[in-house]
């Protein structure tokens, strides 16, 4: 069987979505169907149960999993095997958001190119929130990412920053933030970030993430029903709104500190705190027996 396909196969039995599979292994939707269904003329039998909405591996489909992981890390146990330290080649891929190529990776990359310059870089930016999935699909060798409280199975990190989550608002556009009005002054179009009416006050929010997720435990814990203008992909498109006058949003310092919108957006000194966040390189465990792996986290241990 060809080495490709099992690829692509072990993907969409990750994910489970034709769409998902061909857009992250860039192959068109009906060229992997045909691809699955060469393999399954291969095997004699049906891989996936398919319907309008599902699907399923069959019991096939399991067992073929397990023989492609099998031969897939054979085949890089055989390269790794291949290859040496002195001259390392191949390729290396990587994800992370563009505040993550700008901040982190630079250091780190530049001294790697320098010792390792015959390895080809990959290198892939998109939402920070999807860096994780796409680490654990397979997708890519290392990526960037917000780490949770729990290290996920399988995976290694390396802690590389803290960032703290901040409160957004327009500078241009003042209105944009509702207040609470008292009996003696109307300051709802006032500067002041106190008083805010956050059930009121347009949001611009992550749609997924651990950014939402820390947002979202604070309206739990304050009783809050609040207003969402947009849920959004990308703290990036978070800035964007928000500097339009959209509404408010709550993005890491580190990204705004890195945006070219950054003057036309405001902290909210009063705003409520949210616990910030850590940053890390992450690899699979398993990455790091391919020497290139290895040697890139050998450079992000020594800092770059």
């Amino acid at each position: 069987m060809d080495i490709r396909n099992l690829k692509y196969f072990r993907h969409l039995a990750g994910t489970l979505h034709f769409g998902k599979t061909s857009r992250a292994c860039n192959i068109t939707p009906s060229a992997l169907t045909r691809m699955i269904q060469r393999l399954e003329n291969e095997v004699g039998k049906p891989l996936f149960n398919r319907d309008n909405r599902t699907v399923e591996l069959t019991a096939a489909g399991e067992l073929l999993m397990q023989y492609a992981e099998e031969v897939l890390q054979s085949w890089k146990n055989l390269q790794n095997a291949l290859t040496h330290e002195e001259n390392l080649q191949g390729s290396l891929s990587l994800y992370g958001s563009v505040t993550a190529v700008y901040s982190i990776l630079p250091g780190i990359l530049t001294a790697y190119r320098k010792k390792y310059s015959r390895v080809q870089i990959n290198l892939e930016t998109g939402d920070a929130a999807m860096a994780l999935t796409r680490l654990q699909n397979r997708d890519v060798d290392i990526v960037i990412a917000a780490l949770p409280a729990e290290k996920p199975a399988g995976t290694e990190v390396i802690k590389i920053t803290e960032t703290p989550l901040v409160f957004i608002a327009p500078v241009h556009f003042p209105e944009t933030i509702i207040h609470f009005s008292d009996t003696k002054h109307d300051n709802r179009y006032s500067n002041s970030d106190h008083n805010i009416d956050w059930q009121q006050t347009p949001l611009i929010i992550a749609d997924r993430g651990l950014s939402r997720e820390g947002f979202d435990l604070w309206l739990a814990k304050e009783n809050i029903s609040p207003t969402i203008y947009a849920q959004v992909a990308g703290n990036e498109a978070i800035i964007a709104m928000v500097s339009l006058g959209c509404g408010v949003g709550v993005v890491p310092q580190l990204v705004l500190d890195k945006s070219p919108l950054k003057k036309d957006v405001r902290v909210l000194k009063s705003a409520p705190r949210l616990k910030p966040f850590s940053i890390g390189v992450c690899t699979m465990k398993k990455g790091l027996q391919n020497p290139r792996i290895a040697a890139f986290w050998e450079i992000a241990h020594a800092g770059g």
